[in-house]
């Protein structure tokens, strides 16, 4: 008999994309007040050239880094059914940890924007 083989891969590249898109949708929605402008149409330009790739490639970075590292200490230590959906509770929270605290950060960021000082 061989050695049975898990599908890591094939999940790692589903969770790279959920939490890319999760990453994008959350820039989207937050960043869009300082692309849309203020006041004599003022934007921040700096939100596509530093939060887009911060959040599209960062938030599934970390969330990548998570998950792998739950799937590795768990490695010899659960029975197979733990193995799999660990690392994916793992992996959940990180992106709606992420999630939340990028909304934060954006919500600062377009703060003039949205509540411009007269």
């Amino acid at each position: 008999m061989g050695k049975r083989v898990e599908p890591t891969g094939v999940v790692g590249c589903l969770v790279a994309v959920v939490t890319a898109a999760v990453g994008f949708w959350v820039w989207r929605h937050g960043a869009e007040p300082g692309l849309r402008g203020s006041f004599e149409g003022e934007r921040d330009w700096s939100l596509l050239y530093v939060e887009l790739p911060l959040m599209l490639f960062g938030t599934p970075a970390v969330t990548l880094a998570v998950w792998r590292l739950t799937g590795h200490l768990l490695r010899h230590r659960a029975g197979r059914v733990t193995r799999g959906v660990l690392p994916l509770a793992a992996a959940s929270v990180t992106v709606t940890a992420l999630a939340w605290a990028s909304l934060l950060w954006l919500d600062t960021r377009v703060e003039p924007f949205v509540h411009p000082e007269w």
